[in-house]
């Protein structure tokens, strides 16, 4: 920390340490642990390469070091359901897993010397995801997802066996469907003797946080299942994460109280007994593949992770008694984890803390810090911590945010003067925003900035209820609670009410854009890959997200009015605010044209507007010089409306309409 007094500049318009290129360069994503290595001492994960676009490697931490199993050009990731994730599997040392660039399945053995990954399967037309090693017969199980000629036409989806060769096994590559005539499935979980399995589907127009069906069936002698039976879940009962303890019980999390909590079903498969009820959530929603929430240290003790107010606890359950015992750690929110011999295994973070891989002994004290998504973090100085508020909003609601204040050591804003507070309504939108420090939102609050992140009604984290009040309310609910947000700032005297800002991507962008549209507290927005006509996302959304607006709207054909009232598209002439945009061009979620089509309108009614169309990005930015071209174009754009631009400094973005 400087010794210096800090310098006098606008808010806004701050020196910052915190580059672009910093954030690009230290945003390392972590993902999808995995436990194996001969004695399950071996971590597994995902850490995203924003350098080598955005590439997906596996990494292993064996022994005391860690060490890389997929270089380049390998990427392990699936599109399956487009938001994809589940891509590999262990097996001892040996890895599955899913490549990104011809979709096929291949093989590698961590504990040879030279490793090479060998193709399982041929490429075609199928993704894979979310896989489990039938050991006993020699096959992988997981999620298909076939795909025809016409890419206008919906694949289809199964629960498939991938033949591994062998004595044992099918021939290598061969598939055979297991399970079939549902819309979607997930989460096939082979029980501990190897002769049942669980998984779940579900069919449109439902989203899998709104109703899925647990299925149960054991394997028959030639490898085929017997008739499933339906153990839990249905068109409003939504289950995740099944998992087998290590005596055969199968556990699972349901949302029937109106919370996700634990249950597993009775020895006798009749029964299905709660485990802890209470108001916590003890899942995520299933937007990608391999969640993980909880796992058994024993047949006695399930090791869990729950979110208590947007905050996730970590605790130890005793099924038998249903005692919940707090594990102490330093972390606020707990992605994934992982339970091994004697430790667990942690995707975490905190306010001060970015998502980093954690191991916890279950006989020392501490943490081991195994892998960090940022290396290098700034001075704890120049760190803007959050605060949970709450706040009323619309139709006598409580919404809930995380709040970041300016933040720099080296400087402060003249007296008197309030900052520019930058509103983020967050994707999904059956999501959920998280305090778990981020460099690219210190980027802003090192600058003069404030952030308000908001968990609008319809997040995750606060059970169904909060969750449902999106059903039918999209463009509405989330609206509103961004913008009492925004005014519960002003009324608080920590936002100035001329410089307020919204910002948002995917279904947030549509959040910005009707609260730019409809109403007047912003004053400028961002949309990153916005939605801005309903009804052209219905027409042109993947297969996972086709009918989502049924319950996010209406069913059609009650739909029609709502989409036309409620696309911001059909109201560019109440659009008068100043935007830029930012569009991946291989987009499959959210196409350019939603976009285009806005750009194109504020340009023509003279209102300021910049876009900024990325080649070989889809839906959300993985290379580190989009990534950089972004948040430099973004902070020009707003300085340049707020008048606080260095003339001297050359525009990363033109913005058509703007007046020098």
């Amino acid at each position: 920390m400087s010794s210096h007094l800090p310098s006098i500049a606008p808010y806004g318009a701050w020196p910052s340490t915190i580059s672009a290129a910093r954030v690009a360069a230290g945003a390392t994503p972590l993902s999808t642990l995995m436990l194996g290595g001969a004695d399950g001492c071996d971590i597994y994960w995902l850490a995203g390469r924003a350098a080598e676009a955005g590439r997906n490697t596996l990494l292993r931490f064996h022994g005391a070091a860690t060490e890389e199993l997929t270089p380049a050009p390998f990427n392990v990731r699936t599109r399956v359901h487009e938001y994809g994730g589940g891509a590999y599997a262990v097996d001892g040392e040996v890895v599955y897993f899913s490549h990104f660039k011809d979709n096929c399945v291949y093989r590698i053995d961590a504990g040879d010397d030279e490793i090479v990954p060998l193709a399982v399967t041929q490429a075609g037309k199928q993704r894979f995801a979310d896989f489990v090693v039938d050991r006993a017969r020699g096959r992988l199980i997981g999620v298909r997802e076939l795909h025809g000629d016409d890419e206008h036409a919906q694949p289809t989806n199964t629960i498939c066996a991938i033949g591994l060769g062998g004595a044992d096994g099918a021939a290598a590559g061969a598939e055979t469907v297991l399970a079939q005539g549902a819309d979607f499935y997930s989460s096939p979980r082979l029980s501990p003797d190897g002769g049942a399995l669980a998984w779940l589907s579900w069919d449109h127009p439902r989203m899998p946080w709104q109703g899925t069906t647990l299925w149960l069936a054991d394997i028959q002698a030639d490898g085929t299942l017997a008739a499933p039976v339906r153990i839990a879940g249905g068109a409003d009962e939504s289950i995740c994460q099944p998992e087998w303890s290590p005596d055969g019980l199968l556990h699972f999390v349901s949302d029937r109280s109106g919370w996700w909590n634990l249950y597993h079903l009775c020895r006798d498969r009749q029964r299905i007994e709660a485990l802890c009820p209470m108001e916590a959530e003890f899942a995520s929603p299933h937007w990608t593949f391999g969640n993980s929430m909880y796992g058994f240290r024993s047949a006695d003790e399930i090791i869990c992770t729950y979110i208590d107010k947007g905050v996730s606890r970590l605790a130890r359950l005793l099924p038998g008694s249903g005692k919940l015992e707090a594990i102490a750690n330093p972390y606020e929110e707990i992605r994934e984890l992982r339970v091994g011999k004697g430790y667990i295994a942690m995707l975490a973070g905190g306010p001060t803390i970015p998502l980093e891989l954690a191991r916890i002994d279950f006989t020392e004290e501490g943490v081991e810090i195994l892998a960090q998504s940022i290396e290098e973090l700034p001075d704890q100085a120049n760190l803007s911590i959050p605060t949970s508020i709450s706040y009323p909003s619309a139709g006598g609601r409580t919404s809930h945010a995380f709040f970041y204040p300016p933040r720099n050591a080296d400087v402060t804003a003249p007296e008197g003067s309030k900052p520019p507070v930058i509103v983020i309504s967050h994707g999904g939108p059956t999501g959920m925003t998280v305090n778990t420090l981020k460099l690219a939102t210190q980027y802003w609050t090192s600058r003069g900035f404030g952030v308000l992140d908001v968990n609008y009604g319809g997040s995750t984290g606060f059970g169904r209820a909060y969750r449902d009040l999106l059903k039918g309310q999209w463009g509405i609910v989330d609206v509103e609670d961004c913008v009492a947000g925004a005014q519960a700032l002003v009324e608080r005297g920590l936002a100035d009410a001329e410089r307020l800002i919204i910002r948002g991507g995917s279904a947030g962008g549509l959040t910005t854009l009707c609260a730019l549209t409809f109403h007047n507290v912003f004053k400028v927005g961002a949309s990153y890959y916005g939605v801005s006509d309903l009804k052209g996302l219905d027409q042109d959304s993947h297969k996972f997200e086709s009918h989502y607006n049924e319950y996010l709207i209406a069913p059609q054909p009650q739909a029609e009015a709502l989409y036309q009232a409620r696309s911001p598209i059909n109201h560019t002439d109440k659009l008068a605010r100043p935007m830029i945009f930012f569009q991946g061009l291989d987009d499959k979620v959210v196409p350019p044209q939603q976009s285009e089509m806005m750009v194109d309108a504020l340009k023509a009614r003279g209102v300021p507007v910049a876009y900024v169309p990325l080649e070989g990005e889809g839906h959300g930015f993985r290379k580190a010089e989009n990534i950089v071209r972004t948040l430099e174009s973004e902070l020009y754009f707003y300085q340049r409306i707020f008048g606080l631009h260095d003339a001297t400094t050359a525009a990363p973005v033109h913005i058509d309409n703007l007046q020098d």
